[in-house]
């Protein structure tokens, strides 16, 4: 597909997945665990930190986003498949930051029993689904990447790997793997311009 965004999805996927795994370091570091949980979220470092993981979400979409307009051409159905699973999980999980990295903090100052007495109802289950669909999306699209010839085979192992851990993405440093597979599918789209892949699809 001919666009601005596929031209640049080597480097926007490089750029981004750095950013990404840079900003979780910086999370797992301002994170003073020697603090209790209200205290901490008071912390300027870890609002910070927690705001920006927030915003490095957005380059995460835009790099998905980017490669698949990159490969849309010759991944067919399947790749489509892949791509919808990692943007649907990806953005129900950067609104989960989002909550965290804005919201999070003034509940702490004005109403920090709420934060201390857990998610229940309606909270819990949004929150799992962000965990759980995260992690699915980008299992599913490692796999189907994969298999539609989207990128190599050590790509897909990458990102259903990052998946996996992924489940805990919400906790540093569980963010780093899936900014360091984006990085690397980034680099190697940069060196190759992705023709090392088939050159044509599998059926889907």
């Amino acid at each position: 597909m001919s666009s601005p965004l596929a031209s640049a999805a080597g480097p926007i996927a490089l750029v981004a997945g750095l950013v990404f795994a840079a900003v979780d370091v910086a999370r797992l570091l301002a994170t003073d665990r020697s603090l209790d949980r209200i205290e901490m979220m008071r912390q300027t470092p870890f609002q910070v930190t927690n705001a920006l993981y927030w915003v490095v979400f957005i380059g995460l979409v835009l790099a998905l986003v980017s490669v698949y307009f990159r490969f849309a051409g010759r991944t067919g159905r399947l790749g489509a498949v892949g791509f919808c699973f990692a943007l649907v999980g990806t953005l129900d999980m950067a609104g989960n930051m989002w909550f965290d990295g804005f919201a999070a903090p003034w509940i702490a100052d004005v109403a920090p029993g709420a934060i201390l007495a857990g998610g229940s109802g309606m909270l819990a289950i949004g929150g799992l689904s962000s965990y759980v669909l995260f992690a699915l999306g980008w299992i599913v699209f490692g796999i189907t990447g994969w298999r539609a010839r989207m990128f190599p085979a050590w790509a897909g192992v990458a990102f259903i790997v990052a998946g996996f851990l992924g489940y805990n993405a919400g906790l540093p440093p569980y963010g780093i793997p899936i900014g360091l597979a984006m990085a690397a599918l980034g680099w190697w789209i940069v060196r190759t311009g992705g023709r090392t892949a088939a050159q044509s699809p599998r059926p889907a």
